[in-house]
């Protein structure tokens, strides 16, 4: 993974911004990762193209276009990409945060706040004068949205449970093993019972449907960079494109090719265990 840094103009443990409202984007290649910081204002992180992902204690969310990811003052947070992708956040002061969520959220973008959000971004640097009267309306009114979203959860749960973690990360680094759960089990010297006592209680889900959600997840990335349905497939471990179509369908409400054209992915895209 590529470290990089949050593209900031002042120092993370700064108390407070210089301005109530700022606007930052930046290009993050492949494979690059925000290491675990936290900041005294609140964030909201968006991604134009690619899928930018943020992890907080044990909870895993997911920024595809339809969605942006909620992160109040003082939360210690990783962001990370495992595709490139050009994404944006817009810092808010804490006293700006009182009717955002208290906690870490999913969330969803609406029309309005995505149109405002790429105008932001087109913008030649240094793309936005928080100083300026017009900019610092426009950061309003787009505070004035989020403020408004409705909030999913995290759709990627994870756990550092000793036995579960592990079977969880190698999933992650190879989401088209097809083991079995006894399988998968013995992978992680434990029992199929533990394992899925463990994942009701730290994931909310079976193994199976996590299995499904961290495939959805790859195929997003793969989607967006151009790569056909039927290789997506076969890497993911699907016998035919036909199973692995159904199964996206199913879970994104959307076909992989209407999700490639831009089709927004419902809220039902995250499950209400999650909220």
């Amino acid at each position: 993974m590529r470290i990089l840094r949050p593209k900031l103009d002042i120092p993370l443990a700064s108390p407070s911004l210089p301005a109530p409202l700022m606007f930052r984007s930046a290009y993050v290649p492949a494979l690059g990762i925000y290491p675990l910081h936290q900041h005294a204002w609140g964030e909201f992180v968006y991604s134009f193209s690619g899928v930018m992902e943020v992890k907080v204690a044990e909870h895993h969310y997911l920024a595809p276009p339809q969605y942006g990811v909620w992160l109040p003052p003082n939360q210690a947070h990783v962001g990370m990409n495992r595709q490139a992708a050009h994404h944006a956040s817009l810092y808010i002061s804490a006293e700006l945060c009182g009717a955002l969520p208290t906690e870490p959220s999913a969330l969803t973008v609406s029309p309005l706040a995505r149109a405002m959000l790429e105008h932001l971004h087109a913008r030649p640097a240094p793309q936005v004068d928080a100083d300026s009267p017009a900019d610092a309306r426009l950061l309003q009114v787009l505070l004035d949205q989020l403020s408004t979203a409705p909030r999913a959860g995290s759709y990627l749960p994870s756990s550092d449970d000793l036995a579960l973690g592990p079977v969880l990360r190698w999933l992650e680094a190879h989401p088209g093993d097809n083991r079995t759960l006894p399988e998968l089990a013995a992978l992680a010297n434990t029992t199929e019972r533990t394992l899925m006592r463990r994942c009701q209680r730290d994931l909310g889900m079976s193994l199976a449907q996590w299995r499904q959600r961290l495939r959805v997840v790859k195929a997003m990335a793969l989607l967006e960079h151009g790569q056909t349905v039927e290789t997506i497939a076969l890497d993911l471990g699907y016998g035919s494109a036909s199973a692995f179509i159904s199964m996206f369908k199913r879970l994104a409400r959307a076909t992989p090719d209407e999700f490639r054209k831009g089709a927004m992915v419902p809220a039902a895209f995250y499950s209400e265990n999650d909220l």
